[in-house]
Formats: C-alpha cells, sequence, structure tokens
C-alpha cells in the first residue's frame, strides 16, 4: 500500500502514445488528486508496433481511488489484479448496489472463472449484470435490472478495450476531434458519402437523426432521395420532423411558412395541427400512404421503403401523431432494438434527440453530427460521444451536398 494510503497497478497496451492515452491516464490520475509510479513502459518504434506501460497508482482514500480507476478504465487500463469480477444482488427492480460499475460505450470484458468474456450490448451509462452460469454478461439500463440479479460492482476483473487511432488519413481519424465552421466542408461531405457507400455495400445499416429543421430548412427532399437509393434503413426523431413533413406535403408550408417562398402563408399557424388531425383521423401514418393520403414525403418514402422509424414525443408536442411513443421507457426500447446493426449515424439539427442517441451508440459506430448552431455539435462529444465527427453548417447545404455526392440527382 502507497504511503498516502491506497493503490492499484494498471497496465495500458496499444498505440498509447501517438492516440495520447498514457499521457491523458496521467492528467486523470493528477486531477482526481492522485499519484504515480511509471514501473514499466516500452515504446513501439513503428506504426505497426504497439507500447506498453504499467503504473502503481495511489490515492488518500477508497473513494479517490475508485473514481481515478474509474476514469483510467475510460482510457483502456486493465488492473494488474488477476480477480474475476466482482458482483451483488440488486436490492430491487430498477435499483442498484452500492459501487455498481457505470459502462462506457467501448468495447468491455469480465474475467469470470479465469477467463475474458465480451460484455453484450455496449452502451454508456449502463450496468454489467452477470450470468455465472452461462459464462455471459450483458449491459442493461438500471430500470431493467430485476431485483437478486448478480450485477457488476467495484473494478476487478473488468477491462475495457480503448478505440485505436485509425493508421490511415481517413476522415473520421483526423477531423473528429474538435468543432469548427472553418472545415474544408466539401472535402469532408466527400469522404462521408464514401463511408456511406461503403457501409451499405458490406451490409452495415445507417442510421438518421433529423430534427424538424430540416423540414424548415427545405432539405427534406434531399434526405428523401438518400431514403429511396437506400442509404438510409433507420430514422429517429420527435413528433415535429413528421408533423411538419405532413404539412409541407399536404399544405406546401413548415410552421405555416411556405416552402417554395419562404413566406408566411395567412392562417398557416394552424396547418400543423391540420396535418397532425389528418393522419389521427386515418390513424398512421402508414395508413395515410396506403390510403393514398400521403403520396410523397420524406415519411412517405420511409413507409413505402421499410426504413425502421421511432418518434419518441416530448411533453411541448402538439397532438401528436398517433405514431409517436410518448412513453419515454418504451421510445428507449424501440431505439435501441432498431441500432442493431447499425454501423454509422448521421445527426442532423437536432440536440436532444443527438445526446440520446449518442448515449446508445457504441464508440464503433462512425458519426456524423450536423448543425448550425456550435453547441449542439460540441454538447454530444461533451456527453461522451468522443467519437463523432462535427460540421456546423446549415442542414438544407448539408443534405443537399451530401446527395449529390453520392450520385443522386434531383
Amino acid at each position: 500500500m502507497a504511503s498516502n494510503g491506497y493503490s492499484e497497478e494498471i497496465t495500458l497496451q496499444g498505440h498509447i502514445i501517438d492516440s495520447w492515452a498514457l499521457p491523458k491516464a496521467m492528467d486523470a490520475i493528477m486531477d482526481l488528486g492522485g499519484s504515480f509510479d511509471l514501473q514499466e513502459i516500452q515504446v513501439g518504434r513503428r506504426k505497426d508496433e504497439t507500447s506498453f506501460a504499467r503504473l502503481k497508482v495511489s490515492a488518500g482514500s477508497e473513494e479517490q481511488l475508485h473514481a481515478i480507476v474509474a476514469a483510467l478504465q475510460g482510457l483502456g487500463a486493465v488492473l494488474v489484479s488477476d480477480r474475476d469480477v466482482q458482483t451483488e444482488a440488486a436490492p430491487s427492480d430498477g435499483g442498484l448496489p452500492d459501487h455498481f460499475y457505470s459502462t462506457t460505450n467501448l468495447p468491455t470484458q469480465v474475467r469470470l472463472g479465469g477467463h475474458w468474456v465480451d460484455v453484450e450490448g455496449t452502451e454508456m451509462d449502463l450496468v454489467i449484470v452477470v450470468d455465472p452460469a452461462r459464462g455471459r454478461a450483458r449491459m442493461v439500463p438500471m430500470a431493467d435490472v430485476r431485483r437478486g440479479e448478480p450485477v457488476a460492482v467495484g473494478h476487478d476483473g473488468i477491462r475495457v478495450v480503448a478505440m485505436e487511432r485509425s493508421r490511415q488519413r481517413e476522415v473520421f481519424a483526423f477531423m473528429a476531434s474538435g468543432v469548427s465552421s472553418e472545415k474544408p466542408k466539401r472535402h469532408v461531405i466527400s469522404e462521408i458519402a464514401r463511408e456511406m457507400r461503403e457501409t451499405r455495400a458490406r451490409g452495415g445499416k445507417i442510421l438518421v437523426v433529423a430534427g424538424p429543421a430540416v423540414i424548415h430548412t427545405g432539405a427534406a427532399p434531399h434526405l428523401a432521395r438518400m431514403v429511396r437509393a437506400g442509404y438510409v434503413q433507420v430514422l429517429f426523431g420527435g413528433n415535429a420532423i413528421a408533423t411538419h413533413d405532413v404539412e409541407s406535403v399536404l399544405f406546401g408550408t413548415s410552421l405555416g411558412v411556405a416552402l417554395n417562398s419562404g413566406r408566411p402563408v395567412e392562417g398557416g399557424h394552424v396547418h400543423h395541427m391540420a396535418a397532425i388531425n389528418a393522419i389521427r383521423r386515418v390513424g398512421s401514418l402508414r395508413a395515410a400512404v396506403d390510403g393514398g393520403l400521403l403520396r410523397e414525403g420524406l415519411m412517405y418514402e420511409c413507409v413505402k421503403h421499410g426504413v425502421d422509424f421511432v418518434l419518441a414525443g416530448s411533453v411541448r408536442d402538439d397532438g401528436p401523431l398517433p405514431d409517436v411513443i410518448t412513453d419515454m421507457g418504451e421510445a428507449q426500447r424501440r431505439m435501441r432494438a432498431a441500432l442493431n446493426g447499425v454501423e454509422m449515424a448521421l445527426m442532423v439539427a437536432t440536440m436532444l434527440h443527438s445526446i440520446a442517441t449518442g448515449n446508445m451508440l457504441p464508440a464503433s459506430v462512425k458519426t456524423v453530427v450536423v448543425d448550425i448552431n456550435p453547441a449542439a455539435v460540441t454538447k454530444l462529444a461533451d456527453r461522451g460521444t468522443f467519437q463523432a465527427l462535427g460540421l456546423v453548417t446549415d442542414a438544407e447545404l448539408f443534405l443537399r451536398e451530401l446527395a449529390e455526392a453520392l450520385g443522386l440527382g434531383a
């Protein structure tokens, strides 16, 4: 035990120098009030060689050491201890034992019976429920934990596999850090289009998370073309994007503003309510398409081309549309189910839905977030979706140029 109280040995392995994992680990230790002794280091000298470091980490209290180790595990550190993962029974439905382990969006393993086992369902801010008899472990939302289930506690027997920085000069490797309105957007959008084509070629799904500004700015036709061309398999949004899309089809307006002229239409403020009423009267968006009420538009294309769309409601919704899920727990479950097979995500002009979705995505999902407001772009990374490539630009400009880069005509 270190002179200042409590200590653990950790190791870091991989491209820990050029990805800054080692200096970040040292900074985290000192920022959290601890200290470290670098006991061993081996530095790779070529791009194909990895590096290794072993550190003794010390802190003044068990709680402080717990916080430091948690931060280090998020950087890919592994405890030298060879103990199996420790668990305690959940005290109640939706209740967790003290010192539960909170997950990251990085691939995670637990040690069971001396063997490392992949934890299923990678997602941040969940807990790990262990099934020793079957040799399995899975990440579970707090609300879904049942009384008596063995929940991972502490840090023994848990390791996080940090994402390695790509060795290639591809856009997600060198553009994902930092947010600027001065990035070379045309080049970046061209690279995003290339990634979308490659994702679809190998059978991966592409998710679009879209806000109502996609409709307000006149960008919906560009996104609809991507749906028709097979570049969108999943769509997340709220009541607003679907409502204003229907409004645009039935009345040519969005929030009462004519999309062909940009001018307010007299009496147009009631159009969104009339649009909601029209869909409620037939029962659903699919019924509106099947019955011929909707003959074009983004939601029409989603229905016709089998896009799995999830519309999550909010307290401010008018109506809402019958397709909108107002139970937030059910909305989260539907979103998680729809993410199966998603390899790339585009988040356009929606802060809250983007953050919610980002919390559910593994770090391996290549993510693009686009908004005219820089704060909306930076908040996603601040909340833990560090893999996101951020672009500060107009939704219509981005989607128009992306459609063009994909070779989709008007």
